[in-house]
């Protein structure tokens, strides 16, 4: 017998079906749409269904693992779009304040210059 840990769970397999079926008892394991008094039972049955079956069983889960692994995809880009979001506002903001207060300096500059033009003037 060949004993598969899961979470808080050993199950047993026999060793020959778990060499002929290892993936899809991969499959069984990590699949989240399973309790473990499933997994159990599915273990049980594999030694009596037939190759279609097993096939249909084995397409189920991976189609499943596949679009979980899609949507897990999906979930860590908007994570990623939410996390730069407020970064480039940030930076659009200050790129602004930035510009807002070099201009400011330019024109103070200019005014200062005008001023000492005006006291060279009336001298």
């Amino acid at each position: 017998m060949k004993e598969i840990k899961s979470n808080w769970e050993i199950f047993r397999v026999d060793e020959d079906i778990y060499i002929k079926y290892e993936v899809l008892i991969k499959l069984i394991i990590e699949t989240e749409s399973m309790y473990d008094d499933e997994r159990r039972w599915w273990f049980d049955m594999l030694p009596s269904m037939t190759d279609e079956q097993i096939d249909r069983l084995f397409n189920i889960l991976e189609t499943e693992r596949k679009k979980l692994e899609r949507l897990e995809e999906k979930y860590q880009e908007a994570i990623k779009d939410l996390d730069e979001k407020p970064l480039i506002e940030w930076k659009e903001f200050k790129m602004k304040d930035s510009k807002k207060k070099n201009k400011e300096y330019e024109e103070d500059k200019k005014e200062d210059a005008d001023d000492v033009l005006d006291m060279l003037n009336d001298l």
